[in-house]
Formats: C-alpha cells, structure tokens, sequence
C-alpha cells in the first residue's frame, strides 16, 4: 500500500549487486509510477528514468529544457512506487560543476539508486541524434569529480554518459571513457556505439560496469540481452519503449474514436478494470481501511 517499503539506501546496495553479479541486468524506462510498478511486477532487476521520456511527458523536446526540480520531482515519484532500485538520466548535471553537486543530493534525497551526467553541451540534444557537440576533457571529468565528491551515500551510484563516439570516433570514446572513470565513474554508459564490436571496445577499456542503450530509431541495432553479455555488457536499457507503446495505443484509440463514434472495438487491447485495480493495489487499501475499497470487481471486467 501507498508507497515502496525499502529503503533507498538498500536499493542502492542492490544496484551494486546487481551490477556485480556476471549476469546483464534489464532496466526499462518508466513513464509514471504506475508503469514502475508493472515493471516490478513483470520481474525485471530494476527501473530506468529516460530524461527524453521525462521532457516528452511534458510535451518538450529532449534538448535541455527541463530543470533539475521537475526531474527530481517526477524521478522521485517513479522510485518511491517499486522497491526496485530507479537510475534516473541527469543530462549534463543541470550547469556547472556545483550545480553538478546539488544536482546530485537532490536525487540521492529523492530516492534514486543512481544518475548518469554525460559530456555534451548545455543544451544537449537526444544521443541518437545527429549534430551533437561534447565538452572538452576536462570540463567531462569536473562534471564526474563534482558528482562523486558531493554524494553523501557512497552507493549512490555516479554513471559517466559519453557521446565523443558520434563526434571523435571509437578511440576517442575509450580514451575518455578511461579518463571518466579516472575522474570517479562507477559506470560508464557509452551511447550510439554502432556494432557489438565497440560496446566490447568500451569493455576492454575500463574496468567498471557499462550500459548499453537499446532505443528505438537509433544508432544502435536492438542487440538481445544474450549479444550483448557476451560482449561484457552489464546493464541494457530501453528508455522510450513503454512511452512510444502507449502512446502509440492511445493514437489507435483517438483514430478509432472518430472514424467509428466508439472505442468498442479496442476494448479487448486495453487493460481490465480488474487488473487496473491490481496494478494500483486497492486490496490493501481496503485491509487498511474498508469505506475506501467496499464493491466487487467483476471478473471479466
């Protein structure tokens, strides 16, 4: 009922384990806290928190424009929803290196297991998109420095993001994911790499966990979890998926609406009452307390 009961310091040690485990972890991207809480149930490790899902909620497009309290907000509200640990995409940390700082305990406060900050210019632009620009090496690793000295929880885990593939080559990627984790990077996330070959490039390089990003639309083919552990991959996201599959459903439903002045015939792909009432958990609100929960749910309904 109502929220997570575990603790944010423990999903922070489960993270840890998990990516320590030998075995690839999957994180899908939450749209809501409700889709957390699915992802929880359908037996996923963990929740992944997609900057571009959280500015497209806002009907903005992911290119900087959302601010550290609306992230931490709505990131804060997915993670209290499961007891999964919930990495949530800082972008470039929200400014400066201080800025980097504070960017990072207002997570840690609003309950996440982790960030990413990655390397491009303020304002960014999605890591799939061509024409994107990366700060120099030094500005990168103050971004990473300011972020591992300012965490109070030292399991609080700090993931590097390097875009240079796109703009340097394959080289360059290594080389600064090396100089990343030098700078305190738990983790590094290489993003847009083309091929299995450079995501094991990236494993040759460092010694810490990397994450593949397996979006949609993007650089990157849609490798299986399978390709990419034998290529030393750690952790696999898909950050848009569930957002583009329910929004791609509410478009179909718009469309039948008004070519046929009903919804009757998609009625069979949408979630039940029942199993809506299962997700939101209403059984234990009404253990807890019976004027709220006192009717019967039709089975077939």
């Amino acid at each position: 009922m109502l929220y997570s009961k575990t603790p944010p310091e423990q999903k922070r040690v489960k993270l840890r384990e998990l990516l320590a485990s030998g075995t690839i972890q999957q994180f899908p991207g939450a749209f809501n806290p409700l889709s957390a809480r699915l992802i929880e149930e359908k037996g996923f490790t963990g929740v992944y928190i997609s900057g571009a899902v959280l500015a497209n909620d806002l009907g903005l497009p992911d290119i900087g424009l959302t601010t550290l309290t609306e992230v931490a907000t709505r990131a804060g509200q997915i993670a209290r929803m499961t007891d999964l640990p919930c990495i949530v995409d800082a972008d470039t940390g929200f400014g400066e290196p201080m800025n980097v700082a504070r960017s990072v305990q207002e997570l840690e406060n609003a309950g996440l297991a982790g960030c990413h900050i990655e390397d491009q210019f303020n304002p960014k632009r999605c890591g799939h998109l061509d024409g994107k620009n990366v700060v120099d090496l030094d500005t990168a690793t103050k971004r990473i420095r300011a972020a591992a000295d300012a965490r109070r929880d030292p399991n609080f885990l700090i993931m590097a993001r390097t875009d240079i593939r796109a703009v340097d080559g394959l080289q360059a990627a290594k080389d600064r994911a090396k100089a990343l984790v030098d700078a305190g990077a738990d983790a590094i996330f290489p993003e847009a790499m083309r091929d299995l070959h450079e995501f094991r490039a990236i494993r040759d390089a460092v010694d810490v966990p990397i994450l593949a990003n397996m979006t949609e639309f993007g650089k990157s083919d849609l490798f299986t979890t399978e390709q990419l552990q034998n290529v030393g991959v750690n952790m696999v996201i898909y950050p848009v998926t569930l957002l583009r599959s329910a929004m791609g459903a509410a478009e179909r439903v718009l469309d039948t609406l008004r070519s046929l002045g009903t919804q009757q015939v998609r009625v069979p792909e949408m979630l039940t009452r029942a199993r809506l009432y299962d997700l939101v958990d209403y059984e234990a609100y009404n253990k807890f307390d019976s004027g709220v929960f006192n009717f019967q749910i039709p089975n077939n309904r």
